[in-house]
């Protein structure tokens, strides 16, 4: 007899139904579109392994969602744990290192995760009302209470010379009992219009697939496609004081002022320097001014 906590169980909770896989695929997965194949699984470990392991045999745009991770990984290999369809799991296969299709230039890669907040934020205002901050690299935080709480991430990684994976991870129906660190949120805590994961699900790709388009078609040019002016009219780590806790555990403290056309952060010290971030953990010291 299978559990009713059992992943694969649709009965286990009635708040929180399976994913419609034939209903996405019909919407998504279309001659002329970015999205060749959709796959819903039941559990697995990582969309993002499991999609860079056949990297080298799919095409660009295969998507692989999952009602559950068990070893689900954010930046610095942080684990990402949620109850079975509470959230959107989701990554997707993008070659923009393809020589058939004018390659973007590798320097220009970085720009995908930040790519991707925007594609989410986007669709979130959207589909579900929700207004969604950017968290410089790639955290999605929406407003619980009054107070900032982490929503969601992003996890960019090269799959082979010419690929990357993008994972997206999104708390949904998240209840507060459910919530696995205090700073964190969902779109049900955030007041969102609606909950249902077909829909955002949709939403999100569908904008993915707009801004990817977009970025593509200007060669990764970040001022062309309007990512980088998009980026940071929604990045809540602007105007802020932060500390970046860096590579060799160095660490920096200033405003974060600018992001700049690599896609890093620009800092300013309290001396006067200004440097550029690429890498590291960011922590808001304090809001931004008004």
């Amino acid at each position: 007899m299978t559990s009713p906590d059992a992943a694969d169980n649709r009965w286990s909770d009635l708040d929180r139904p399976p994913l419609n896989a034939t209903a996405l695929r019909r919407a998504l997965v279309r001659p002329g579109s970015l999205w060749t194949s959709l796959d819903v699984v039941a559990e697995t470990g990582s969309t993002n392994t499991d999609l860079a392991a056949r990297a080298d045999t799919l095409p660009e745009g295969a998507v692989l969602v999952a009602e559950a991770q068990d070893t689900g990984r954010g930046r610095l290999d942080r684990r990402w744990n949620a109850p079975a369809r509470s959230g959107i799991f989701v990554s997707v296969l993008l070659k923009p290192g393809d020589p058939d299709r004018g390659p973007v230039p590798t320097e220009r890669w970085g720009w995908l995760p930040l790519l991707a907040g925007v594609a989410v934020a986007t669709a979130l205002s959207r589909a579900a009302g929700v207004d969604t901050a950017l968290k410089w690299p790639n955290d999605l935080l929406v407003t619980v209470g009054g107070e900032e709480r982490k929503a969601g991430g992003i996890l960019a990684e090269r799959a082979g010379a010419d690929a990357v994976v993008l994972g997206i991870g999104l708390n949904v129906t998240l209840r507060a009992d459910e919530l696995p660190v205090p700073g964190a949120g969902s779109l049900a805590l955030a007041g969102a219009v609606t909950t249902d994961r077909d829909p955002l699900l949709r939403a999100v790709l569908r904008s993915l697939e707009q801004w990817y388009g977009d970025w593509r078609a200007s060669g990764g040019d970040p001022m062309v496609s309007r990512l980088q002016s998009t980026y940071a009219a929604g990045c809540s780590t602007l105007g802020r004081t932060v500390r970046a806790l860096l590579p060799g555990d160095r660490e920096l403290v200033g405003e974060a002022v600018a992001v700049d056309g690599d896609g890093r952060l620009v800092i300013a010290t309290a001396g006067g320097t200004r440097q550029a971030v690429g890498a590291g953990d960011i922590v808001h010291l304090r809001p931004a001014a008004d």
